[in-house]
Order: structure tokens, then C-alpha cells, then sequence
């Protein structure tokens, strides 16, 4: 094999939480398959790692049951879960929690009675019963932390950190002309940029599994790591595979506001909702708790409610900003259950223990993603997905809090468990060609990526955000469209980089969100457009 190739059996691109479970859980299962996780980052770099609040698990019977998490998540969902989805996720996932502690994972146990073991149950908004798991409000670097170790412990496994993912391989690359409506289309590995050596590798696989993350930085303002530019569900899209609900696009409600000398916003930093399950209530400048006028659980009302409302508060009263009173929940439980939040609120100036903090929606999660069955697999054979690259029919038009982690680990099993059922790992042909880059030039105008970047976050936080109509999605689309044009002419005349790659690849994701939700005539969930401000009689997914 040529050295700018390599094999293996089962490739995962990501390592958050549903990569490093597929993986681990394959590797175990079948000591004989090789594992080869890419990441283009250092492994612990995802949205797993920035995950505060919890893990959302029925675990106490006698005051929680089955039936009220699924009716929660239908609930928030707002007609839009896959019913089928919605039972196994809640069903299966108190099992898949156990697996984690098994493994190495640390929850908060309860502080009244330590020594009988209980665990801290935690409530986020739209839960009807405390059920969130947590360490402390640091879960998500908890269970990533986990999983590496165990991924470590493996032999057949192998970890390549700093390399970014091109393209998915399939038949298209052969020479076949392949459309959206083409049958039979096969994933049989992808591209790989080694970020050390600047070499393109061609990775082939039997089997591909997508759990690259989601797509935050499509915004001005998001809660979601730099790594997080859509690279899976754009490179899904681009081999002709499957999308859906891409317009669900979540904003977490309170993120801490900040401002540099220049008045320009700063990162958004994330105040779980866990706060507000604890007790925290939302204020205006003037101190007026004013959830109540939107929704009757007031601060405990789902997240598109509360990020609607805010950006509401915001317009009418001409304010940057609104207010996240915490005080009231205690010095103790702020710096046992929100440590890290309490501190970097503290250094950068907000004391939660004397005064409300001033907080602002940003992007959060995506609910749309890669279509996938209740196995995982995708629309392209050989190709499955889970996490939140994926839309699995769980969410709906809007997420129920710290489902999205639980979510990750019962489609790993899943995943596992449908690939197991096959006798062998599908074989890859013969001939597959190298990255074609004849005919480019390095790249000398770096700054006509990173302002296309500042123009499509500008275009999408303008036009496709939390609030929408018909002419700001078309708006939108056409600018949307220069900015394909020349990044695209940029793309087949200069050496790739992993920036090219990252804004080709967001500018893929703002046109899917925002044909989505122009198709979308209705509001719901987390799409709210001022053209349609009413449910439709009907409640279909959007499939592109």
C-alpha cells in the first residue's frame, strides 16, 4: 500500500462523546477489527468537553418514570420527535449511564446523604422531575476525559490527533456520476489533511462513522468551540447524502455578555441552565422577573421559549443585554455545583454571589443534521452517524436540556450492535485515486477567507437567527450565494488548508439551514419566523 494510504477496518471521525463510544465499544466487542479515530484537534477538543449541565437519565423510580421523560422530550420537541427515537433513547439510556460509571465516570453524589451513595439529581428547564446527572457543572470534560482513558487501554485502536477530515470517499471519486437521487451510493473512507506534514492521505474503511459535532460557528455568538464547523454533516451533504431539520438551530438562552474596550462582544462563555434549575431568575435592567409573561415556568421554560423571550426583552426595551439573578441560591451551592461557572464569572468581574450577571442568547446546538435510522445509518451504505452531527428524530424542532449527551451513548450502542449483526466488514475496491490537487497554487490571500468567515457569520446572526421572515431568508440566500461562488473558485485554484476547508464547509451548513427553514412555513420550536408566527395544521420534517 502506497504510503499516502491507509486501511482500516472501522474509520470514526470526531472524538466527543458518541466517536469515543462507538469506538470503544466496537474495539471491545471485536478485539480483531482495527479502530482509527480522527480528530482535527487535540482529542479532548469538542463540544462533549464544554457540555456543563448533565446527563438527563431516569434514575430515581419512586418519584421519576419512563413515561414523564419522554413526554418532556415530545414536549419540547414540539410535535416533531420520532416517537420510536424518543422510547429507546429513555429507555435505554439509565443502561448506558451505569456503562460510563463502570467505566471511570464521576457523578455528583447527593450532599445530604453521601454515604448511602445516591446521586445529585439535577432539573433543567422543561423537566418535570430532578433527573440530571452531573459532576459538578463539568460533565462533559468528565466523560470525555472517561472515554480516553479507556480508549488508551485498547490495542486496536489508534488515535490521530491534528487531522482534518476532506471529504468522504464514494463512488463519485471513481468516476461515477452521482446524484441526490442516485441508489446505491457507498462511503468507503475519506481525505485526510495530516495539519503536521501538510499530506493528504487517502483513509480507506469498510465502515465510516460520522460523529464530527455541530456547527456553532456558523454565528457571531456561540457557546460551541472553535472545532465546531459542521465538517461532518457538510461533507454528508456534498456525497449526496441525506439532511434534515437543519432550520432547528438551538440558542442557549444565557450566555455571559461581554464587551472589549472597542464595544465588540467577546466569546460567549455558557451559564448552564442547571442554574436556573437551581434557582436562578431572569431579570430586566429595571429588576423585573419577566418570564412569567412568556410562558407560566417562567426561568424553567424550554430553551427556545426563554431564548425568544429574551431576544424579545432585548428589542422592546433597547437593551444589549438581560439579567441572571443567582442570588438567591446560596454561596454553597454556587461553589460546589457551579465551581467553574462561579469562578470565570468571578475573574471576569461578576460575583454570582451579590449581584445578577448580564447574559445574552448564542448558538448552542443543532437539532438538524446527517438523516440517520434508529441504527444509525445514514442514507449512503456503509456510512452511519450518531451525536449531534446527526438529526435522529430525538430532538424535534427543539432539544430537551442535557438530552443530547444521553442521545450520544444510546446510538453508539445502537451503532455497535447493527454492525456486529454483519458476518464481515465490507470490502473496499481497488483503484481508488489519491486527492486530486492539479492545477492549484498556494494559497496568498488569507484574508479572503477569514473576511468571507466575518461575512457569513455577520449574514447568519442578521438574518437566520433566533427570529426570521421571508425577506431576511432571502436576503440571506443571496448573499449566501456570492460568498459560494468565490469561495468555491478560491477552492479549485489554491492548495487546500483546514480554513478553506472549515468556511467551504460552513457556508455549506448557513445554505442548508436557511433553505430549511424557508421551506419551513410555520413557526415551531426553535424556528420562529414573523411570516407565519402559527403552527401549520401539519408537522413535517424538512429532508434536503
Amino acid at each position: 500500500m502506497p504510503p499516502s494510504h491507509r486501511h482500516t477496518d472501522i474509520l470514526v471521525i470526531g472524538s466527543g462523546i458518541a466517536g469515543l463510544s462507538c469506538a470503544l465499544r466496537l474495539a471491545q466487542a471485536r478485539p480483531d477489527w482495527h479502530v482509527d479515530i480522527i480528530t482535527k484537534a487535540e482529542p479532548a477538543e469538542s463540544n462533549t468537553r464544554y457540555a456543563q449541565g448533565g446527563v438527563a437519565a431516569v434514575w430515581d423510580l419512586q418519584k421519576d418514570s419512563y413515561a414523564k421523560h419522554i413526554a418532556d422530550t415530545h414536549d419540547a420537541g414540539d410535535g416533531l420527535c420520532r416517537p420510536a427515537v424518543v422510547d429507546a433513547v429513555v429507555e435505554e439510556g439509565p443502561a448506558r449511564v451505569r456503562e460510563l460509571i463502570a467505566w471511570g465516570a464521576q457523578f455528583d453524589l447527593d450532599a445530604d446523604t453521601p454515604s448511602e451513595g445516591k446521586y445529585h439529581l439535577g432539573r433543567e428547564g422543561g423537566h418535570s422531575e430532578d433527573r440530571i446527572l452531573h459532576h459538578k457543572d463539568l460533565t462533559g470534560l468528565e466523560l470525555e476525559q472517561t472515554l480516553l482513558q479507556a480508549i488508551a487501554q485498547q490495542a486496536n485502536t489508534t488515535l490521530h490527533a491534528h487531522h482534518f477530515v476532506l471529504d468522504l470517499i464514494t463512488q463519485h471519486h471513481q468516476g461515477r456520476v452521482v446524484t441526490r437521487y442516485t441508489k446505491g451510493i457507498t462511503c468507503y473512507g475519506a481525505y485526510v489533511l495530516d495539519l503536521n506534514s501538510r499530506k493528504i492521505r487517502t483513509h480507506t474503511a469498510g465502515i465510516t462513522i460520522l460523529a464530527s459535532g455541530g456547527a456553532g460557528q456558523v454565528y457571531k455568538a456561540t457557546t460551541n468551540p472553535m472545532v465546531a464547523t459542521g465538517d461532518g454533516i457538510a461533507m454528508a451533504y456534498r456525497a449526496k447524502g441525506q439532511v434534515a431539520n437543519m432550520e432547528f438551530v438551538q440558542f442557549h438562552p444565557t450566555s455571559l455578555y461581554e464587551v472589549d474596550a472597542s464595544g465588540k462582544p467577546g466569546p460567549s462563555f455558557l451559564i448552564s441552565e442547571a442554574v436556573r434549575g437551581a434557582g436562578a431568575v431572569l431579570r430586566n435592567a429595571s429588576g423585573e422577573a419577566f418570564m412569567q409573561h412568556y410562558d407560566p415556568r417562567g426561568s424553567l421554560a424550554p430553551r427556545d421559549i426563554v431564548a425568544r423571550a429574551i431576544d424579545s426583552e432585548m428589542k422592546k426595551r433597547g437593551e444589549d443585554y438581560m439579567l441572571l439573578d443567582a442570588t438567591g441560591i446560596g454561596a454553597r451551592e454556587l461553589h460546589e455545583h457551579f465551581p467553574s461557572i462561579f469562578k470565570t464569572c468571578l475573574e471576569k468581574g461578576h460575583d454570582m454571589r451579590k449581584a445578577p450577571i448580564p447574559v445574552v442568547p448564542a448558538a448552542h446546538y443543532l437539532c438538524g443534521g446527517v438523516d440517520v435510522d434508529l441504527h444509525g445509518r445514514s442514507t449512503i451504505l456503509n456510512l452511519y452517524a450518531c451525536g449531534e452531527a446527526t438529526c435522529s428524530g430525538l430532538h424535534g424542532a427543539n432539544r430537551l436540556a442535557s438530552n443530547s449527551l444521553l442521545e450520544a451513548m444510546v446510538f453508539a450502542e445502537r451503532v455497535r450492535n447493527d454492525i456486529l449483526k454483519r458476518k464481515s466488514i465490507p470490502n473496499v475496491p481497488e483503484g481508488i485515486p489519491d486527492w486530486n490537487a492539479e492545477g492549484t497554487t498556494e494559497p496568498q490571500e488569507m484574508v479572503l477567507i477569514t473576511q468571507s468567515l466575518k461575512e457569513l457569520k455577520e449574514i447568519m446572526t442578521s438574518y437566520v437567527g433566533i427570529v426570521r421572515s421571508n425577506e431576511r431568508l432571502r436576503r440571506a440566500m443571496d448573499r449566501l450565494h456570492l460568498l459560494y461562488t468565490e469561495t468555491e473558485r478560491l477552492y479549485h485554484n489554491t492548495v487546500i488548508s483546514p480554513q478553506l476547508a472549515e468556511l467551504r464547509n460552513l457556508i455549506t451548513i448557513g445554505y442548508l439551514i436557511t433553505k430549511s427553514a424557508a421551506l419551513r412555513r410555520e413557526s415551531r420550536g426553535l424556528h420562529f419566523t414573523t411570516d407565519y408566527p402559527e403552527h401549520a395544521p401539519w408537522a413535517d420534517e424538512t429532508i434536503l
